[in-house]
C-alpha cells in the first residue's frame, strides 16, 4: 500500500505473505493497548483535540498515537463481523486508508474511538455485499473416505483466530450496555451464530450487545433511526437465543492453562498420537459436534463423531499434534506423517470447545490458517 504515508502505511501489510509476517510480528512485538493510552494520552482531551490538529494538518505520526491504540480491537471486530482473518485484515487495511482520507473531516462530535469503529463497520457492510468473498465449499482431502455427514454445514469461510493477537483486549472497552463478556464473543459458536445474521442485524448486535454502545450511538454509526435499531436488535437477539445453547444447558469450559484443562490436553494428545479412537471418543459429550470448514460436512452426536474418527484413524495414518490456542480455546497444529519418508506434514488445525471436562465440539481448519499462529508446514526432525 505504497500510497499510504510511511507512518500509516507501516501498519499494514501490502500482500498475504505480509499478512502472515504481520501476526508475527504482533507476537513478538505487542503494541499499545487502548486502555493504556487512555491513562496516558486519551484522559487529557487537549492533548487528544492537538493530536487531531496535528494530523489534520498532514502529521503521520500523530495520526499514528491516534489509531494505534485501536487497532487491536478494530481487527477483532471486523473478525466478529466477517469470520475470516483475511476478510478481517482486508476491512482493516480499509479502514485504515479511509480514516487518514477522512480525517480533514473529523469534526470531534464522537470520540476517535466511535469514528474508527463507524468507518470499520460500514467496511464490513460492504464486504458482506461482495459476492467474490465468500470460498466454495471444498471437497474432502484426496485419499480420505469419511462417512456420510449429519448435516450441511453454513459458515464455510469461518477461520480461527490466534488468541495471541487478543492479549491486552478486555472487557474495559466495552461500554455499560454490552450483554457478552470478551470471552464469549470471540468464541468459534459466537463468530459463527452471528456469520447467520443478516449484515444489519449483525451490525446492530455486535454494536450493542458486545461492545456496549448506545442505541443512539449505534443508529449515528449506522446512519439509521433507533426504532430501526431497537427492532434488528431484538430480531438478532431471537436468532443467537436459537442458535447458541443457553449458558445453563451447558457446563462452563475449565479456565484456561487449569489443572483440569491440561489433563483434557493431555489425554486427547495421547489419543491421537496412539490413534486411540476409543481414547478419544471417550473425551466427547453426548452432543458432541464435529465440523470442518471449509468442508461443509457436520457430524452431531457421539455415534456420528464415532465413525468420523474411526475413519480418521484408519491403519497406516499417523499424528502429532502441537499445542496452540485459537478464539480463547485449546487448539492443535495436526501433523500426519508421510508413510514414505516418515516425515510429519501439516495436516490442519484442530479447535476444541470444552464443557467442563469434556469435549462438546472439534472444529478442524485446512493448512491455510496456520500461518498467524506461527506453525510449520513440516514438524522438524
Amino acid at each position: 500500500m505504497s500510497w499510504l504515508p510511511a507512518p500509516v502505511n507501516s501498519l499494514l501489510p501490502s500482500s498475504r505473505q505480509d499478512v502472515t509476517d504481520f501476526y508475527l510480528r504482533q507476537i513478538n512485538h505487542p503494541y499499545v493497548t487502548a486502555d493504556e493510552a487512555g491513562g496516558r494520552r486519551h484522559k487529557d482531551g487537549a492533548v487528544t483535540t492537538d493530536l487531531i490538529a496535528q494530523a489534520q494538518a498532514g502529521d503521520e505520526e500523530a495520526f499514528r498515537q491516534l489509531i494505534d491504540p485501536y487497532r487491536r480491537e478494530l481487527l477483532v471486530h471486523c473478525y466478529r463481523f466477517l469470520g475470516s482473518v483475511q476478510d478481517a485484515e482486508d476491512a482493516l487495511q480499509e479502514t485504515l486508508l479511509a480514516a487518514w482520507q477522512g480525517l480533514g473531516g473529523f469534526e470531534a462530535r464522537a470520540s476517535v474511538r466511535t469514528w474508527l469503529y463507524r468507518i470499520a463497520t460500514n467496511r464490513c457492510l460492504k464486504a458482506l455485499r461482495s459476492s467474490s468473498r465468500r470460498p466454495r465449499m471444498s471437497a474432502p482431502t484426496a485419499g480420505f473416505d469419511p462417512p456420510e455427514p449429519t448435516r450441511l454445514g453454513e459458515v464455510v469461510w469461518l477461520e480461527p483466530y490466534p488468541d495471541v493477537l487478543l492479549e491486552g483486549l478486555t472487557d474495559t472497552a466495552a461500554g455499560p450496555e454490552a450483554r457478552y463478556e470478551a470471552k464469549q464473543a470471540i468464541s468459534l459458536a459466537f463468530v459463527t451464530a452471528v456469520q447467520l445474521l443478516p449484515p444489519r442485524q449483525r451490525a446492530v448486535l455486535i454494536l450493542r450487545d458486545v461492545l456496549g454502545f448506545r442505541a443512539g450511538e449505534v443508529a449515528d454509526i449506522l446512519e439509521s433511526t433507533e426504532e430501526s435499531v431497537t427492532s434488528a436488535l431484538k430480531r438478532a437477539r431471537a436468532t443467537l437465543r436459537r442458535r447458541l445453547p443457553p449458558r445453563r444447558a451447558q457446563q462452563p469450559p475449565p479456565p484456561p492453562d487449569s489443572a483440569i484443562e491440561q489433563e483434557l490436553i493431555d489425554r486427547l494428545t495421547r489419543a491421537f498420537e496412539t490413534s486411540d479412537v476409543d481414547g478419544v471418543v471417550a473425551l466427547l459429550t453426548d452432543d458432541v459436534s464435529l465440523t470442518m470448514p471449509p468442508l461443509p460436512m457436520e457430524y452431531q452426536g457421539l455415534e456420528s463423531a464415532a465413525r468420523f474418527q474411526a475413519a480418521v484413524f484408519r491403519p497406516g495414518r499417523f499424528f502429532r499434534l502441537v499445542a496452540t490456542r485459537a478464539n480463547g480455546q485449546p487448539a492443535f497444529g495436526v501433523y500426519l506423517r508421510d508413510p514414505h519418508t516418515s516425515v510429519f506434514h501439516a495436516n490442519g488445525l484442530l479447535v476444541l470447545t470444552l464443557a467442563g471436562g469434556r469435549i462438546c465440539a472439534m472444529t478442524r481448519f485446512d493448512n491455510s490458517v496456520l500461518p498467524p499462529f506461527g506453525l510449520p508446514r513440516i514438524l522438524p526432525h
